[in-house]
């Protein structure tokens, strides 16, 4: 499909809900100010991640079409505003770091959203083929390992990031106690418990001193534990969603409003 073609098809797709259509243009329309923004101010890789937010924003019509799949409205709105909130007001505008509790939403949202992909997808096979036939159980169960996965995966993503450009994906926490055999003196593999830590002081070859007061500085370790827990509780809610509505033949508007069904086709005149 040529490009002006996809942009056709994709201002089609969200038009068949206004009120998507709506919240997607709003949407589209501050990222572009923001870009502008940042390229006036010199932000190029601020101004980087506001172009692939835009790109991100096609993701779901291109689905839609490769896949021959219909995507909720509902779920369509959430991942627009997943993007927004994860890559414009967590990245961009710093929410990450100015407001507690921000990466933590996101995570488990992702948790919820993923085992959401994962059930439908599976789902979807399930009732096409002929050759094995899930439990409600196992499709569930897929389902949270889907999810699961796509959580270390990027938790994969952010350690190499941090690793090979220092850009800080995995938050630092500052703690005051920790056990460690590395400080053991008789190298016996004996934890060595610190506790009461106020102040860490931090000296570079180059004769930079740097304080870290309240503590000692926790290099991502928790932050990844605590991505992958929030990812965890979001699977599982999901999870015991999609299983009552298999297990029980209940109809529920959470699980149809996240539940990706392939495209009826159109009957011939």
């Amino acid at each position: 499909m040529k490009i002006g073609s996809y942009r056709e098809f994709l201002i089609d797709s969200y038009k068949k809900n206004k009120k998507t259509f709506l919240f997607y243009s709003v949407l589209r329309l501050l990222v572009v100010l923001t870009l502008v923004r940042c390229i006036m101010r010199g932000n190029y890789q601020s101004a980087a991640l506001c172009v692939l937010s835009l790109v991100l924003f096609f993701v779901p019509a291109i689905l839609q079409d490769k896949l021959k799949v219909d995507i909720p409205p509902v779920f369509q709105v959430i991942i627009f505003g997943f993007i927004f909130a994860a890559e414009i007001l967590g990245e961009v505008d710093h929410f990450y770091v100015r407001i507690p509790g921000w990466d933590t939403m996101l995570h488990t949202m992702n948790g919820f959203l993923a085992a959401a992909v994962g059930f439908s997808l599976v789902y979807l096979l399930n009732r096409k083929s002929d050759k094995f036939n899930l439990s409600p159980f196992y499709l569930t169960l897929v389902a949270f390992c889907f999810s699961m996965t796509i959580g270390v995966l990027w938790e994969f993503f952010e350690c190499a990031n941090d690793l090979l450009f220092a850009v800080d994906m995995q938050k630092d926490f500052i703690v005051q106690d920790f056990g460690s055999v590395t400080l053991d003196p008789n190298n016996m593999g004996e934890s060595i418990h610190v506790t009461d830590i106020t102040k860490t002081v931090i000296y570079t070859a180059s004769g930079k001193t740097y304080t870290v007061d309240g503590g000692y500085l926790d290099i991502g370790i928790l932050d990844t534990m605590k991505d992958l827990f929030v990812n965890l509780i979001g699977a599982i809610v999901f999870s015991i969603i999609g299983y009552s509505t298999l297990k029980f033949s209940k109809s529920s508007k959470v699980a149809e409003s996240f539940m990706i069904k392939p495209v009826k086709p159109e009957k011939e005149d």
